[in-house]
């Protein structure tokens, strides 16, 4: 724990999943503080999940690029594997995934209404690790080592998934929004 320059402020370091991005806890234990205006947590909140959506759609976009030019590189048989259809199938309807993900990104950029943002987070949390999930697969034995960078946009994946909610967070909260009632 490391106090901040003001008194009553301490912050603790602790683990992260994504060690690209620290983490860390702030508490303010009478801290001297002065109001800035009104502030609406929620609007504050559904923007960061709007960029964070974003964020998600870059990282399941360059597990996807970057798995297929692998797949394109790396023989087995004497066949690049990128020709075997069983991968083809995987890798197609990854691409699918991704356009859904790019136009809720877009959506949720354009109208970060909370409807568009919990649409978004629902369904690109998911793609992204998906989509780093079938990178580090694809890549073999590479992609579990330090010697390839996939592993790494796994673990942002993973933590942007439960960064602002989880994508059942959203989806319940989708449902609210919408009135969807579940089964009684």
């Amino acid at each position: 724990v490391r106090e901040g320059a003001a008194g009553g402020v301490a912050v603790e370091v602790v683990p992260s999943l994504d060690l690209t991005r620290p983490v860390a806890t702030v508490t303010f234990d009478r801290a001297s503080a002065r109001r800035l205006g009104a502030c609406d947590l929620a609007g504050v909140l559904r923007a960061g999940a709007a960029l964070l959506a974003s964020e998600q759609l870059g990282v399941a976009e360059w597990c996807l690029g970057t798995t297929l030019a692998y797949v394109k590189e790396r023989h087995q048989f004497a066949r690049p594997i990128g020709s075997f259809q069983a991968l083809k199938h995987r890798l197609a309807d990854l691409w699918l995934d991704v356009v859904r993900a790019r136009a809720a990104a877009r959506s949720a950029a354009a109208d970060p209404s909370a409807v568009s943002v919990a649409v978004a987070q629902s369904w690109n949390a998911g793609v992204a690790v998906h989509a780093a999930e079938e990178a580090v697969q694809l890549h073999g034995g590479i992609g579990m080592t330090w010697e390839h960078p996939v592993h790494l946009f796994l673990k942002r994946a993973k933590a942007g998934e439960i960064a602002l909610g989880t994508p059942g967070d959203h989806r319940e909260a989708l449902a609210s929004l919408v009135d969807v009632r579940g089964p009684e």
